[in-house]
């Protein structure tokens, strides 16, 4: 069992009934997802186990999370550098991420594999100043929503590619039509390889 509580504000018996829906946040506007505790019930029932929260206004949040026993002992894994044998490029790829560890790992990768990358965590001030190939944009980012800055990528510069992630499965976010059906993207979690690899095979991009 792993636990974790805080001393916040608390919750109402109304929104802890919406804490595991995706996208759901009471949040701003621009200052959350509302994906990371759907993502946190994903990985914690896809593993056979159980989560619980308890809250009350006032008086902060527990969280407990069960995971089932194992008796096999715990075997690690070899290092091994893979980085030569992934797909390489050399094209420009901007990437709008506000996750500042999953930013700084896809960009660590994709310059790794050849590319030239472009941060941008809020609006992509280097629409107008350099060519993009490819827009790496998790669907909901601050101030601008992904598809948004899709759409005004492809207004300043044409046929740019168009490369969407999101921490919730792809049935899940196609389902809610938050994109159309073809629409080329990728599910976090992901790893170096599958990132690298997903970049390589967009349209247009081989």
């Amino acid at each position: 069992m792993l636990a974790v509580r805080d001393n916040g504000a608390g919750m109402s018996e109304d929104v802890k009934s919406h804490i595991f829906e995706p996208f759901f946040t009471t949040k701003e506007q621009g200052e959350g997802t509302g994906l990371g505790l759907s993502i946190c019930y994903g990985i914690v029932t896809q593993q056979g186990g159980h989560i619980f929260v308890c809250s009350e206004p006032g008086k902060g949040t527990s969280l407990r999370i069960y995971l089932p026993r194992v008796d096999e002992a715990a075997v690690g894994r070899p290092q091994e550098d893979r980085s030569n044998l992934l797909p390489r490029g050399s094209e420009m790829v901007l990437l709008a991420e506000d996750e500042e560890t999953v930013r700084g790992l896809s960009a660590k990768v994709l310059r790794g594999q050849g590319y030239t990358v472009l941060e941008a965590l809020r609006v992509a001030e280097q629409l107008d100043e350099d060519r993009i190939d490819l827009l790496l944009t998790d669907i909901v980012v601050p101030v601008m929503g992904g598809r948004e800055l899709a759409d005004r990528l492809r207004a300043s510069q044409g046929a740019s590619k168009v490369l969407y992630t999101s921490g919730y499965s792809d049935g899940a976010v196609f389902s809610q039509q938050r994109l159309e059906t073809g629409t080329e993207f990728i599910s976090k979690p992901f790893t170096p390889e599958s990132l690298a690899q997903r970049v390589r095979e967009t349209p247009d991009m081989l």
